[in-house]
């Protein structure tokens, strides 16, 4: 392209002077030569030539247009040297840039163009007529991906921005706002509905999706922002929507400097780091860049799983997977004298409140004497912090797992006063996905074709997923000094109900007809809905919005350290009626709650309003 366009720049210049005033050139002599080396070099010095045509954009003419302009410069320079520009007119010189420019660029336009819009004459499949929600930057990224794309036709985007009407994106004309999406569906034929707002919030997510539905059409989104710069997803990727989507809530601002302080160089031990949120916990500081990773897991399957996950994903993490039960103190000093872990993350404990209901002295031996020895050695290895993982039904328990957390909670807060170790806890809510969660359960239960199956239709949780919920974690474990229980923000509580009928509207089925929900009654221990907060914890805030502080309640360190020996023996004697007496004693707000032998099953159809 060079070379034609010098020469027919050239050719077109002399044509105009007389036979005799033209110079004798030669089209393949040391000055052309001289051209498309200095040219050349230019080319390769603005990378023109790592520029892939199938991909050719605006970035791609400038740099064309500046490599242009900075040949023009070195040939003048070259030609100067070479022969004073004898042979050469100005005006060629001045016309070069901007005839080498369109030269180079309409080639790759063209080719883009070809292989974005080219008709697949051998495929016999008809490309699926698809409507976009969202006509903002990820609606055309998605426009984007999609006409490269034989499969999909777009026949229009949706948006509720009025000004919006009539533009056209990439070509796709905005035909209305999303309150129209059932009409505009049924006029231009559209057989699937593509989402595109990947930062919309939780009720506008609730709204698009109900609209949706209304049309009958099945219909995908974009990943949240979030997923992606986290890696879970790739922006422009399709997928279902999940349960998540619809419950998530507005991104968390963390203060990642202090957290990555507060990690980074740190070595961390996280205890039942194979569960949900120690297996997250453990993803998150390996990407804080923590010197050393130490995981203690009963479970040998999960430890597995999370090992094999980190060596792949951050293969310089000197990372040591130990299989081990908090409750064996053989075992925790074996782990603390090995790993001198500056910073623990203590996630290990029996969550699941109707199979612990009945097992009192498994909960007791997990939950409470699990965390004193953990705790113990952390106070006497020295370790800079300990983070219990707590729960909302730590407060006012009515359950065993609650009131066994509680008992954690109160050790914990007590040993903070005896030691230079920071304890803090961190309690919140449930946890969307995660081992134990009712989520799981509805999907089994709508894979196998219902009945889906709730206790209560006025019962209400606390939700949120698991990466924001560790993410918190870690800057409580930052803004806590010592002794300080931390409640997350955990937004509106979630109706399980509620829950149940977008999950199974989300299989693509509708509740009461296809799958029908039934009300069993409360199970021992469970209320109708969980608090963050003790009426006498008088909570308040912190930096951090989402983060609230409750108020720590002491008691006397020589009457705890008493009951908890007793406890040790009750526990070593199997003795659950002495563990009872010691709950009763400890906390007089526990006050259990037994499930009605006959529970009542409502059919979905004829539930309370």
């Amino acid at each position: 392209m060079v070379w034609l366009t010098w020469v027919a720049i050239n050719s077109f210049r002399w044509s105009f002077e007389t036979e005799a005033a033209r110079p004798g050139l030669d089209w393949f002599g040391l000055e052309v030569g001289l051209v498309l080396a200095a040219q050349g070099l230019i080319f390769w010095v603005t990378g023109l030539y790592k520029g892939l045509w199938r991909f050719a954009s605006l970035p791609d003419l400038w740099n064309i247009l500046r490599a242009a302009l900075l040949g023009a410069l070195l040939i003048a320079l070259t030609l100067f040297i070479y022969n004073r520009l004898a042979t050469v007119p100005r005006t060629v010189l001045v016309v070069y840039p901007v005839c080498l420019a369109v030269m180079l660029g309409l080639p790759r336009l063209a080719y883009r163009y070809w292989k974005d819009n080219r008709l697949d004459f051998l495929s016999r499949t008809p490309a699926m007529r698809v409507l976009v929600l969202g006509a903002g930057r990820a609606g055309d990224t998605l426009v984007r991906g999609l006409v490269r794309e034989n499969r999909y036709l777009v026949v229009g985007m949706l948006d509720d921005n009025t000004q919006l009407r009539g533009a056209r994106v990439r070509g796709v004309p905005v035909l209305g706002t999303l309150d129209q999406m059932g009409e505009l569906a049924r006029e231009t034929a559209a057989q699937m509905l593509l989402i595109a707002m990947p930062s919309a919030s939780s009720p506008q997510m609730q709204r698009v999706v109900e609209r949706c539905e209304a049309t009958g059409l099945p219909f995908r989104t974009m990943p949240r922002l979030a997923d992606v710069v986290a890696g879970r997803s790739s922006l422009g990727e399709l997928k279902e929507v999940a349960i998540e989507d619809l419950l998530g809530r507005e991104q968390v601002q963390l203060d990642w400097t202090s957290i990555r302080t507060g990690i980074s160089g740190k070595r961390v031990l996280v205890t039942g780091g194979g569960g949900s949120i120690g297996s997250e916990l453990c993803r998150q500081v390996a990407r804080l860049g923590a010197s050393a990773l130490t995981i203690m897991e009963i479970s040998e399957f999960n430890l597995y799983r999370i090992e094999q996950e980190l060596r792949r994903e951050f293969p310089d993490l000197l990372l040591d997977a130990r299989i081990g039960d908090c409750g064996d103190r053989a075992a925790c000093e074996r782990v603390f004298s090995n790993a001198r872990p500056q910073v623990v993350f203590h996630a290990a404990a029996y969550k699941h409140v109707p199979l612990l209901q009945e097992q009192l002295r498994e909960a007791f031996r997990n939950n409470v004497l699990g965390t004193v020895s953990v705790a113990q050695f952390a106070h006497r290895h020295a370790a800079e912090s300990f983070v219990l993982i707590s729960t909302d039904k730590a407060v006012n328990p009515s359950s065993i797992m609650g009131a066994c957390k509680r008992m954690a909670e109160i050790y914990c807060q007590n040993l903070a006063m005896q030691s230079q170790t920071r304890f803090i806890t961190v309690r919140f809510g449930n946890v969307l996905d995660s081992a134990g969660s009712v989520v799981p359960l509805f999907r089994e239960q709508i894979y196998a074709g219902g009945p889906v199956t709730v206790t209560h239709p006025e019962i209400t949780r606390y939700f949120m997923t698991i990466p924001e919920s560790c993410q918190l974690i870690l800057q409580a474990a930052v803004l806590g000094k010592g002794g300080e229980i931390f409640a997350l923000d955990m937004g509106e509580p979630v109706k399980i109900a509620y829950l149940a009928e977008q999950m199974i509207r989300l299989a693509g089925k509708q509740p009461g007809r296809d799958i029908e929900i039934v009300f069993s009654g409360l199970r021992a221990g469970e209320k109708l809905f969980e608090e963050l907060f003790h009426e006498l914890e008088n909570y308040q805030a912190t930096a951090h919005a989402k983060i609230f502080l409750a108020q720590p309640r002491s008691m006397s360190w020589d009457l705890l350290s008493q009951l908890l020996q007793q406890a040790q023996q009750a526990v070593a004697d199997y003795d659950e009626a002495a563990l009872r007496r010691i709950l009763d004693q400890l906390l007089p707000e526990f006050a259990p709650y037994v499930a009605s032998p006959d529970p009542v099953v409502i059919p979905f159809a004829v539930r309370p309003s």
